[in-house]
């Protein structure tokens, strides 16, 4: 094998764009390892890990770029493809400075020369608060896509932007559409008259693909972090983004979306939402727990208020060997189960998981039975359990997005691997599945993933796909449906109603 081990000094890229620089390059013929990354403490343990000799020097500031082929023509080949990669996006939008070749330093600097009203911010968790907060001494509101903020950051963070009259949409912010402009894993919606309010970036995209497919536009998607409606944020950035949107002219209706809130951070936003004084325009809410509205529930009551028929939402039942290989096997068995959801979007896991529970006679809340997914990897969270299923009914859930999984490589929406490697582990029951499209998501999900469905079918695995995403989305909706259906799995648009078929398939 020959190695390439290189640091640029001073050499700063984003690190969505250098994780798929580093997809890109991993997946050439000979390439059997690509780390580009900047050099911070954690990513260059993971490349010293891998065998890669980093020098001692590297330091947070500088690029780390590390590959391994087969041999020194595939070496050679993969570092020149490197180096155009790296060159487009360096030339791409944005690099322009504040006069000719010369590029802002800050934040603030960069908002200036760009007459910028939104700022994104993507580092590394332990800096994005300081860059967030330039941009909101900027006057700009600000998208943090980073994720592993502290709390008390984000709260100074979101208090410091309510003064200045801006928006903090983060931290782990990974959607939002601003006048039509997706940002972070964003869907191609039409242009029409929702706006949403989601601390929850996949239960904003299950909910406007699915208003799209019923031929209902979307304007604004504020996405507000998954904790902001957590008891310490406290809703912060939601009442704020529900006051703007409803006094936005071109919102007729409102859409807000979270994961499972703190039950006194519910009741003061719908106080906001109904209360005296409240919004002037109709709000559909769908703040996930037991017994509340599901996201296709809510997309469909946002449908019924605009006054739009609700379609069936397109689905694709298992070919009919898949069906009768799942069959044998349950003959053999005693029951089909246990049901493993292994997700990409935490919201889709959280609702699965919920609706599972219910089906299936469970009296655990969504994470209490999440348990390790099936499979060895180093890359599981230290502390779980058992893969057996005792201890946790017949249902088992892993959101494969959150920050234990995701430290140093690139979120599952990019990056199938972990979670490939826990659906070659399962030998038997269900296995629920969600695949996201849009912009920054996989640009091809079945490649990868409808052959590991059709070696799980052929060991008598059911398997079940929420596809989440819309007809002009570039993977192509369809064509990714029919791949993945002909592959043996049963694909529905609605995640409600995947889990659903997945929780009645692993009834005994």
């Amino acid at each position: 094998m020959n190695d390439l081990v290189e640091v640029r000094a001073g050499v700063y890229r984003d690190s969505v764009s250098l994780m798929r620089v580093s997809r890109a390059l991993t997946a050439r013929p000979g390439v059997s390892v690509a780390l580009v990354a900047m050099a911070t403490g954690l990513n260059v343990e993971m490349a010293r890990d891998l065998g890669f000799a980093v020098p001692a020097t590297a330091t947070p500031g500088d690029l780390l770029i590390a590959i391994r082929a087969g041999d020194e023509d595939e070496l050679t080949a993969a570092a020149a493809d490197l180096e155009l990669r790296l060159s487009e996006r360096a030339a791409g939008p944005g690099a322009g400075g504040t006069g000719p070749g010369v590029l802002p330093r800050t934040t603030r600097s960069a908002a200036r020369s760009a007459e910028a009203t939104v700022a994104l911010v993507s580092v590394p968790g332990e800096h994005a608060f300081a860059e967030a907060m330039d941009a909101v001494e900027a006057g700009l509101s600000v998208m943090v896509f980073s994720d592993n903020m502290p709390v008390e950051q984000e709260i100074l963070l979101k208090d410091r932007a309510g003064e200045r009259g801006v928006l903090v949409m983060g931290p782990d912010c990974g959607t939002a559409v601003i006048g039509g402009a997706g940002l972070g894993f964003a869907n191609v919606l039409r242009p029409g008259p929702v706006g949403v309010v989601a601390a929850s970036g996949t239960g904003a995209q299950q909910v406007t693909s699915l208003l799209d497919l019923a031929g209902v536009g979307v304007g604004h998607v504020l996405g507000v972090g998954g904790r902001d409606l957590s008891a310490e944020v406290g809703g912060r950035s939601t009442v704020q983004a529900l006051r703007a949107l409803d006094a936005d002219p071109a919102t007729e209706l409102i859409v807000l979306i979270s994961k499972p809130p703190a039950p006194e951070v519910a009741r003061a936003v719908r106080d906001c939402v109904f209360g005296d004084g409240g919004l002037a325009k109709p709000v559909v809410v769908a703040l996930l727990g037991p017994g509340q509205d599901d996201l296709t529930a809510a997309a469909e009551k946002a449908l019924s208020a605009l006054g739009v028929p609700v379609p069936e939402w397109p689905h694709w039942p298992a070919p009919q060997t898949a069906q009768t290989l799942g069959s044998a096997r349950a003959s053999r068995d005693t029951q089909r189960g246990p049901l493993y959801g292994l997700y990409s979007g935490g919201t889709l896991c959280t609702e699965a998981e919920l609706i599972a529970r219910t089906m299936l006679g469970t009296d655990r809340g969504p994470g209490s039975g999440t348990a390790q997914p099936p499979g060895s990897g180093t890359a599981q969270p230290p502390g779980f359990g058992t893969t057996q299923p005792s201890g946790f009914g017949m249902a088992r859930f892993v959101d494969f997005g959150a920050d234990e999984y995701t430290r140093g490589r690139a979120h599952p929406m990019i990056d199938p691997a972990l979670r490939l490697e826990a659906l070659a582990a399962v030998d038997r029951g269900v296995v629920l599945l969600d695949v996201v499209l849009g912009h920054g998501a996989d640009p091809d999900p079945a490649a990868s993933l409808a052959p590991a469905l059709a070696q799980a079918a052929g060991r008598g695995v059911a398997a079940v796909v929420a596809l989440v995403g819309t007809d002009g989305d570039p993977q192509g909706l369809r064509a990714q449906a029919a791949r993945l259906n002909e592959a043996g799995a049963a694909v529905f648009t609605s995640n409600a109603a995947a889990a659903r078929h997945a929780a009645r398939l692993a009834v005994p």
